[in-house]
C-alpha cells in the first residue's frame, strides 16, 4: 500500500467499480487509473430491465459514482494487455502501466443473429434498454429468446404492456435455476399473466432481414414484431488475447480472484472461478458476486488477506409481476420445506437443505429483508443422513 505502488482496474463495471472504492477504503494513497469502454460510464444494470423499460426517469438512477477517488478515468476501450512489461494499451493509443492489474470487463450479449443478419435486439446496456423501450411502445407482438432471469424480466415488461410475448428455450422458465419445483410454478404464473411459452429442442435461428422471427429445430417458424435475445452472455476478453489470462469461460480466478499471472486480479462477469477437484469451473455472472469479487480484488491487488469468498450467494428478479429472492447455492433440486404460506397463493418462505449442510432460502412474492433471508440460510438444519 505504498505511495508509489499503482493499480490499474480495466473495465468501469459494478466489479471495477467497487474494487476501487474498495482499494481506497483499504488505505491505498497510490496512481488508480481506470479505464472504461461505456460512454455513459459507470451504471447499475440490474435496473435496465426491472425498471428501465418500465420508467424513462429510472434512466438518471443508474450512475456508479466514482466521486472522491481520486482516480484517473480512461472512457477508450483496452486493446492489449502486455503482462512481462505490466501495460495496457488502449484505442486511443494510450499505454498504461500498473504494478497490480484489475481486470473488470464484465460480458457481452450473446448474439445469435447470422453475419450480416440486422436487426437483432439485446439488453445489456443503457442503449440497448433504452431501444428496447422505445420498440415497446409500438409492438403488437413479441418473441423473446430465453427463458433465464433476463429472458422472463423482458417478457414481463412486454406481457405488463399488453402485448402477447412468446417465450423460447429448450427448458421449462428458469428450471436449470430454480429446479422443477419453482419452475412449474412460474409458468403457470406466466401463462396467467400473458406470457406464453414455447419449448425447443435444441437451437434456434433468427430470421428475416431485418430480424422479424425463429425458427425452431423442428422446422416450426414463429414471427412477431419484436423479437428480443436473452441467450446469455459473452465475457469480454478480446483484449487479453495472448496472455494466457483467458479461455472460453473468460478469466479463471482462485478463492482471492488472483488469476493465472501474477499480479493480475479479476472480478465480475469477466470471470469463472476455477474448480479444485471437488467442484467444476464455475461462472456465475450475477450482481451479488460481481461486488464480492470486487472488494476481494482489491484487497489481494495491496497484498491484503481477502474479506471474504469470492462469490455471494444472492438473486433477486421480478417475473410477472412477482419478485423471488434467493440466498444460497442454486441450481434447488427436489422439494423445498415449506416456512411460510403458500407457492400456489403466490406468497412463501422455502428453503432447501443441500447434502453438504447448506440452505439455500427463497421468498417467493413475500417481502422478506436479505438480512432476514442471509440469517435463515445460516441457521437452517442441514439435512439428516
Amino acid at each position: 500500500m505504498t505511495a508509489g505502488h499503482s493499480v490499474l482496474v480495466v473495465g468501469e463495471s459494478l466489479a471495477g467499480v467497487t474494487a476501487a472504492r474498495h482499494l481506497r477504503t483499504l488505505g491505498h494513497t497510490g496512481p488508480l487509473t481506470i479505464i472504461g469502454a461505456e460512454e455513459h460510464g459507470a451504471y447499475s444494470r440490474p435496473p435496465l430491465s426491472k425498471a428501465v423499460l418500465k420508467d424513462p426517469a429510472a434512466d438518471d438512477t443508474l450512475g456508479l459514482t466514482l466521486d472522491g477517488l481520486d482516480a484517473e478515468i480512461i472512457r477508450s476501450p483496452a486493446l492489449t494487455a502486455d503482462t512481462r512489461r505490466r501495460t495496457v494499451t488502449t484505442a486511443d493509443g494510450r499505454r498504461i502501466g500498473y504494478d497490480a492489474l484489475i481486470a473488470a470487463t464484465g460480458a457481452d450479449a450473446r448474439r445469435l443473429a447470422a453475419p450480416g443478419q440486422r436487426g437483432e435486439i439485446v439488453l445489456r446496456t443503457l442503449d440497448d434498454a433504452r431501444l428496447l423501450r422505445a420498440r415497446l411502445a409500438n409492438a403488437a407482438s413479441a418473441i423473446v429468446i430465453g427463458a433465464g432471469f433476463l429472458g422472463m424480466e423482458v417478457a414481463g415488461a412486454c406481457a405488463a404492456r399488453g402485448i402477447p410475448v412468446t417465450v423460447v428455450d429448450t427448458d421449462q422458465p428458469l428450471h436449470r435455476i430454480l429446479g422443477g419445483h419453482l419452475s412449474a410454478a412460474i409458468t403457470a404464473r406466466a401463462a396467467a399473466y400473458g406470457i406464453r411459452f414455447q419449448r425447443a429442442t435444441g437451437l434456434v435461428t433468427l430470421t428475416g432481414d431485418p430480424v422479424d422471427g425463429v425458427a425452431l429445430p423442428d422446422g416450426t417458424g414463429l414471427t412477431a414484431d419484436l423479437v428480443v435475445t436473452c441467450a446469455g452472455e459473452v465475457p469480454c476478453v478480446d483484449w487479453l488475447a495472448g496472455t494466457g489470462l483467458a479461455d472460453r469461460l473468460g478469466v479463471g480466478i482462485d478463492e482471492a480472484c488472483a488469476t493465472s499471472v501474477p499480479g493480475v486480479f479479476a472480478a465480475g462477469d469477466v470471470t469463472y472461478l476455477r474448480g479444485d477437484g471437488t467442484r467444476p469451473d464455475r461462472r456465475a455472472p450475477f450482481w451479488s458476486n460481481a461486488v464480492a469479487q470486487g472488494r476481494t480484488a482489491a484487497a489481494s491487488a495491496l497484498g491484503l488477506p481477502p474479506p471474504g469468498p469470492p462469490r455471494d450467494d444472492y438473486f433477486w428478479t421480478e417475473v410477472a409481476g412477482l419478485t423471488v429472492k434467493i440466498v444460497g447455492r442454486v441450481p434447488l433440486t427436489g422439494e423445498p420445506t415449506v416456512v411460510r404460506g403458500s407457492v400456489a397463493d403466490g406468497r412463501a418462505l422455502l428453503t432447501w437443505s443441500h447434502a453438504d449442510g447448506t440452505s439455500t432460502v427463497v421468498a417467493y412474492g413475500l417481502r422478506k429483508p436479505v438480512a432476514a433471508l442471509r440469517a435463515l440460510a445460516a441457521t437452517s438444519s442441514p439435512p439428516t443422513p
